[in-house]
């Protein structure tokens, strides 16, 4: 077999296992049903979960930067929680398969999205009801989120004001706008702004992310590191060790993200606010001479650490 193609049956195998060890974590939880609760009370039962573990496909419109959500809490007993570990398991494999693919032969990522849908009868009559074929391959690999311990509480709130922001240099963003139509005036103008700076010049490349819901954990208990809380996304159900099978105390949160901006924007920002270069989501440092200083600093004091 050819070697890519090779990989592409690995793939193929992971994700039968992926859903295997979904219906399976859903079959037991139905066979023994534990306290939950998801956002805005919506009834959880085997049919809520499986429909939210199997949730792999774009809708229509649908940005392909984001994952839809499944706010939720389950309390789980040690049986129930090693379905959940199995699960995350199968998709930490599923991912390093992935990442495989994309290095060696990235062109079958396509073939992918369009072969594993159709491998699993629960699937298949998803597809087949919705009329959804675009396989999401970030919601097939995202993990189950883990509580480390019984909780006490959890606060939950959404969290509008996320981004990523990637370091680029005056030579990497040339690359990537030349790579666009350099015919179009606009594209030809940002190239005449980039050729008027410092080549040395950092810049910052952002990706505004999708709101989430954020929950501060409190445990009941110190963990051994003498921690008492815990701050984590919860794009999935949140599965909570607990052999009481208690669920902890929660607030009501708003079942949508809020429409705009909560939070204030800090009076010491360093980027720009205003795009240097627009078609890149690509932006200046108010002070760069000060922001490459400090990042000569930081790389000079991570290879002091290495010798």
């Amino acid at each position: 077999m050819d070697p890519q193609y090779q990989l592409l049956a690995e793939l193929e195998a992971d994700f039968d296992r992926l859903i295997d060890a979904v219906v399976r974590l859903a079959d037991a939880y139905a066979a023994s049903p534990s306290p939950a609760w998801a956002l805005g009370d919506e009834p959880i039962d085997a049919q809520w979960l499986r429909r939210a573990l199997t949730d792999f496909w774009y809708q229509d419109g649908q940005d392909g930067r984001e994952t839809r959500t499944y706010v939720a809490m389950i309390v789980a007993d040690e049986a129930l929680m090693a379905f959940v570990h199995a699960v995350n398991v199968e998709k930490t494999r599923f991912a390093a398969t992935l990442k495989r693919i994309r290095d060696a032969a990235p062109k079958l990522i396509a073939e992918a999205k369009a072969v594993l849908p159709f491998r699993h009868p629960i699937l298949h009559d998803h597809l087949r009801g919705q009329g959804l074929a675009r396989l999401h391959l970030k919601q097939c690999w995202r993990h189950l989120p883990i509580a480390d311990a019984p909780l006490a509480k959890v606060r939950l709130a959404w969290y509008t004001s996320g981004r990523s922001i990637k370091r680029l240099s005056v030579a990497e963003a040339e690359a990537k706008l030349k790579r666009m139509d350099v015919d179009a005036s606009h594209i030809r103008i940002q190239l005449r702004k980039l050729g008027d700076i410092p080549d040395g010049e950092p810049l910052a490349q952002i990706q505004q992310q999708a709101p989430v819901m954020r929950a501060n954990l409190f445990f009941r208990e110190a963990l051994e590191d003498g921690r008492m809380r815990r701050a984590m996304n919860l794009p999935l159900p949140l599965f909570i060790p607990d052999p009481t099978l208690k669920l902890p105390h929660r607030n009501d949160p708003a079942i949508a993200p809020p429409a705009t901006r909560t939070r204030a924007k800090r009076s010491d920002q360093k980027i720009e606010e205003t795009p240097f270069l627009p078609s890149l989501r690509v932006y200046r440092y108010r002070n760069p001479s000060l922001q490459l200083a400090e990042e000569r600093e930081r790389e000079k004091a991570s290879h002091e650490g290495e010798t």
